[in-house]
């Protein structure tokens, strides 16, 4: 199989967990910058990106990286890139791009010509002069940044943050890829408790089951590249068969989803069902202020209403306090939170974080604030 040059997108600040996740799979880091992590691998290391990694957004593959002051270098050095070991006669080709202190900034203007480019090279391979491009999908994403040029191919299609599950959405919904890294950043596991008082349509508590039941995210959906030739059809079958057997059949899960909305608690258990993990999670209807933890050295993972979205902040302010005081009862519990409220620290809990991270719910920056409780002692 080819080598290939692969490159994992993701959210600004989840770029350590993307890179942990490759390794995990096997895969060799060579670059880790910003918003996006490139690796070395075949076109099977392909398909189980798409299927396994949790965090990353797109995984692409590298065609082409060069200099280009003028539209005929970008016109001769895409032209010169072997399209044809990519993508079919039929092929639709879908040129997106962005452009970020470059002398070509005229984003549609370099689409057009990458798009030109590519089809003066099909013609030249397939001896054709016209194309009907009524097969597979195939989205070419060319990248300026200070006159460097990046073309990527996209395997993945919709966002890997569409796992397939949520048949049922609420007001304000986190994103998976977002609320797996904020279970992979915190110090649950199997076997501890794990509770989220605002669990809204699901999403934190069913990331929190798949990870912990390791389900493949991607299993339930398909991707750009299922339909590429160039991809043996078999690596699909092999891998998703694999991903079948990894997930556990046993396991020790308690997770508890609660939110005041009754709406929102059955979407949220709709949406656990989708994802065949509705076992693992026990759904209640009830207000943060009634909320009762059951046992010592559980973790909350929350993603509370905040104000640029859902509640005003008089109503914010009250879950700040029930929080504050749900934690001096229970010290040995940790909070795993993110809200777009830089001043949670002294207003919520008068004290500052054990650990803070700036991350982003979509376009919204936002603060996760972690809180480490007592540890068991010893003997």
């Amino acid at each position: 199989m080819a080598k290939l040059e692969i490159i994992a997108t993701a959210t600004f600040g989840l770029e350590a967990v993307v890179k942990r996740e490759i390794e995990n799979l096997g895969y060799k880091v060579i670059q880790s910058e910003d918003a996006k992590i490139t690796y070395l691998g075949d076109e099977r290391a392909v398909v189980k990106s798409n299927l396994w990694l949790r965090c990353a957004d797109r995984v692409l593959i590298k065609l082409g990286e060069f200099q280009a002051l003028t539209f005929e270098e970008l016109f001769q050095q895409t032209k010169a890139i072997p399209w044809e070991e990519w993508i079919p006669e039929d092929g639709k080709i879908l040129v997106s791009g962005t452009s970020v202190k470059s002398k070509l900034h005229s984003v549609p203007d370099c689409q057009s010509i990458v798009k030109k480019a590519i089809i003066e090279r099909m013609k030249e391979t397939y001896h054709s002069q016209w194309f009907s491009e009524t097969g597979a999908d195939y989205g070419v994403k060319v990248t300026l940044l200070k006159d460097r040029v990046t073309i990527t191919l996209d395997t993945s299609g919709s966002g890997l943050h569409k796992r397939g599950y949520r048949v049922k959405d609420v007001a304000a919904p986190i994103k998976e890829t977002l609320a797996a890294a904020m279970v992979q950043l915190s110090f649950w596991k199997e076997g501890r408790l794990l509770l989220d008082p605002f669990c809204g349509s699901g999403t934190i508590p069913i990331e929190a089951a798949m990870i912990a039941r390791n389900i493949a995210p991607g299993l339930s959906r398909k991707f750009a590249a299922e339909t590429w030739e160039a991809i043996p059809q078999n690596l699909w079958k092999e891998e998703r068969k694999a991903a079948y057997q990894a997930m556990k059949t046993e396991y020790d899960i308690r997770i508890q989803a609660a939110d005041i909305s009754a709406a929102a608690v059955k979407a949220a258990r709709e949406n656990a069902e989708e994802a065949g993990v509705d076992d693992c999670i026990e759904f209640r209807v009830m207000p943060l202020s009634k909320q009762r933890l059951e046992e010592d050295y559980g973790v909350m993972i929350c993603n509370p209403p905040y104000g640029e979205r859902i509640g005003d902040k008089e109503e914010i302010h009250k879950i700040y306090r029930e929080i504050k005081q749900l934690f001096q009862k229970h010290p040995t519990w940790s909070l795993y939170l993110i809200t777009t409220d830089k001043d949670f620290e002294n207003l919520a809990m008068g004290r500052p974080a054990d650990r803070r991270r700036k991350l982003y719910n979509g376009r919204l920056e936002v603060q996760y604030y972690q809180y480490y409780g007592l540890k068991p002692q010893r003997g």
